[in-house]
């Protein structure tokens, strides 16, 4: 639906306001046409200065930033051919779906028919057809993302930017309206640069996803990528939702957490000590059996009913707090026998 999608190319971006700290320092990414880049990291961590950056609302301190290898320089946003979508929509709330959606088409002179066509093939691909008529303050948060996205596309941009597009929309909704807002984004073949601070909902909606820490880019690669080999521990706790704990090397592919908790690694171990990521799903109490006894003990601090299994928090004896998975109740303060799952392998992140 958007005709020649563009590629994005940060080279060496940094940038600080008023020559304070930098906001942005060295980022490199490169984003191929028609793919969907999702930033995450925590706040402040200069995800939306980057949305800025590209849109033409900041300027770079230094590198270069280029649209289909054409530097940006300071090109004004009015001809970088980039949608936006902030996180409030910021919709008309007098005029109706229609007239938003056919906003920045009048503000370019577009004739009449063009107009009437193209916000009908927005209002059609966006799935909004029965609203066009309705004013926007009628609608639902749902319903408001869907006209702000069909407004931004409307205008055929060749990069579409948007700025925690769900974060206005209760927890229920989002999960809900995840799927559709991918399949919005793939019908409509625009690159993409989302930002967000759901891990979850990188993993379902990107292509490729950066992972940000004070400006810089800790890691970017796939959202298997970043699970299955977590550049350090940073990527580990926020992408992968791990703890991070100490290990002793056992051999080139195994690894002593704890007395009596042993797992094998994904990749080798090469120095005496490394840090292991130890996701949740991961770790298992096991029955209170003989061979139980030399296993590592887990002595339970809470738990709370996740819906599909229980999330146990607890402390490994030797190693430090962690959660797991349990498909029963357990007892707040009661010990159990815990261990790696069976197959499971786990990230050296770091020395």
């Amino acid at each position: 639906m958007t005709a020649n999608p563009a590629s994005l190319s940060f080279e060496h971006i940094s940038f600080a306001y008023s020559q304070g700290r930098p906001v942005v320092r060295d980022v490199c990414l490169s984003v191929r046409p028609g793919e969907i880049v999702v930033l995450v990291g925590p706040s402040g961590c200069g995800k939306s200065t980057l949305l800025r950056l590209v849109a033409g609302l900041l300027f770079p301190t230094e590198g270069r930033l280029l649209i289909d290898d054409a530097d940006t320089g300071t090109l004004p946003p009015e001809k970088r051919q980039v949608g936006w979508v902030p996180q409030s929509y910021a919709l008309f709330e007098h005029l109706s779906v229609r007239d938003n959606i056919a906003f920045g088409l009048r503000m370019r002179g577009a004739a009449k028919r063009e107009i009437a066509q193209r916000v009908g093939e927005m209002l059609e691909l966006c799935r909004i057809t029965e609203l066009a008529d309705r004013h926007v303050r009628q609608l639902s948060g749902g319903q408001r993302q869907r006209v702000a996205i069909a407004r931004a596309l409307a205008v055929s941009p060749r990069v579409l930017l948007l700025d925690e597009p769900l974060a206005a929309l209760d927890p229920q909704l989002r999960t809900a309206i995840r799927a559709d807002l991918e399949a919005l984004l793939r019908a409509s073949g625009v690159t993409t640069l989302f930002v967000t601070h759901d891990q979850a909902e990188a993993m379902a909606v990107a292509d490729r996803v950066a992972v940000l820490r004070e400006g810089r880019v800790e890691q970017f690669g796939t959202p298997q990528m970043l699970w299955r080999s977590p550049a350090n521990a940073f990527v580990a706790e926020f992408f992968g939702g791990a703890t991070v704990l100490p290990a002793e090397r056992i051999s080139e592919f195994y690894v002593r957490i704890a007395p009596g908790l042993e797992a094998p690694t994904a990749s080798p171990v090469h120095t005496a000590r490394c840090q292991v990521a130890l996701r949740q799903s991961d770790l298992e109490i096991v029955p209170q059996n003989g061979t139980a006894e030399s296993l590592a003990q887990f002595t339970v601090k809470g738990s709370e009913f996740s819906g599909d299994a229980f999330k146990v928090t607890g402390e490994v004896a030797g190693a430090g707090v962690v959660t797991l998975l349990h498909d029963q109740p357990v007892v707040t303060g009661q010990t159990y026998p815990v261990r790696i799952r069976a197959g499971r392998a786990l990230s050296v992140v770091g020395e």
